[in-house]
């Protein structure tokens, strides 16, 4: 007998994939004897596994047509956002139910669960399971430990990561390197992460904080690669980004950086102690290209207080450790 598929839409980034991760379990959980697609970027596959409810990332990238291999699906989740063009991608590749949130301009997902524009990215697709009948539990947001052991220089180091996807979202570099300064005077190895395109932006942090190039992993690590130094990290500190749920999904301690976006929206979970959010709470457009008002309200002095206030914890281990919850 034919295996029957599972579809789900999510073709954006590391921070969204992470947010939807309790929701990739429920599926998971719902669907036991399905074969469970994610359409999504490529790059994310390696993660992917590490949830343990993914059998399979085919690539996709955020608009036009599904890849083939998603078409006739029994099941297609909309996992991307509200709709419409995202629920007729789906539609288009012909599954034999839609999950989706509810679209006036799309008869088919008539009845469905309504979308609230200021619900927290993890519970608003939890949210979108339980009133179709499946239950989800937006805590369930760890990840298996990558496959790799870091090297033992960043056994507890603190991760500093500046970049952000837009301007609005990136605080200045000289804030950064006064932490920076900070954390490596604490006695503490100091690393800067980030992608290939954001390597002047670490290297600048780093020259002014005083560290070394070796220092740098911005553009020297893949995405596992990446996660694997988050995971053995004593302490996490950047903005709204997708590090900032890895040190979620790791449970390292952390000093997280809100601007234009509330921490109520892709914040950590509220009763998250490990983590220190910054926000002064005003909201504005996370794509801008400025830097928001509200993140350059806060200090490198406030940043370097919420640090201090961490409560220490052990080096995580850079080999073993146990499955998500």
């Amino acid at each position: 007998m034919a295996v029957r598929t599972l579809v789900v839409l999510r073709a954006l980034g590391l921070g969204d994939f992470l947010t939807a991760v309790p929701a990739l379990r429920a599926l998971a959980d719902a669907f036991p004897d399905h074969r469970r697609l994610l359409a999504a970027p490529v790059q994310l596959a390696p993660l992917a596994r590490l949830c343990g409810a993914v059998d399979e990332v085919v690539h996709t990238p955020e608009h036009g047509a599904l890849d083939p291999v998603l078409h006739g699906a029994a099941v297609a989740v909309n996992l991307h956002g509200r709709g419409p063009q995202s629920h007729r991608r789906l539609l288009a590749a012909r599954p034999g139910v839609l999950v989706a949130f509810r679209h006036d301009d799309v008869p088919e997902t008539a009845g469905m669960p309504v979308w609230r524009e200021d619900e927290h990215e993890v519970a608003r697709w939890c949210r979108l399971l339980r009133e179709t009948g499946i239950e989800a539990d937006p805590a369930r947001l760890g990840l298996r430990r990558p496959p790799l052991v870091p090297h033992r220089r960043l056994w507890g180091a603190t991760v500093v990561h500046p970049g952000a996807a837009s301007p609005a979202r990136r605080w200045p570099a000289e804030r950064w390197a006064e932490v920076a300064a900070h954390e490596r005077g604490a006695g503490r190895t100091v690393v800067v992460t980030g992608t290939a395109a954001e390597r002047p932006l670490a290297e600048d942090v780093a020259r002014r904080a005083g560290l070394a190039d070796c220092d740098v992993l911005a553009g020297r690590t893949s995405l596992l690669e990446l996660a694997a130094v988050v995971a053995a990290s004593g302490r996490v500190l950047c903005g709204d980004t997708g590090v900032a749920h890895l040190a979620t999904a790791y449970g390292r301690p952390s000093v997280l950086l809100f601007g234009p976006v509330a921490p109520s929206r892709w914040g950590p979970p509220a009763d998250a102690t490990r983590h220190r959010v910054l926000w002064h709470g005003q909201t504005g457009d996370p794509h801008g290209d400025a830097v928001d008002p509200s993140l350059l309200r806060i200090g490198a002095d406030e940043v370097i207080a919420a640090l201090e206030s961490l409560q220490p914890e052990p080096a995580a281990a850079a080999s073993g450790g146990a499955g998500p919850p």
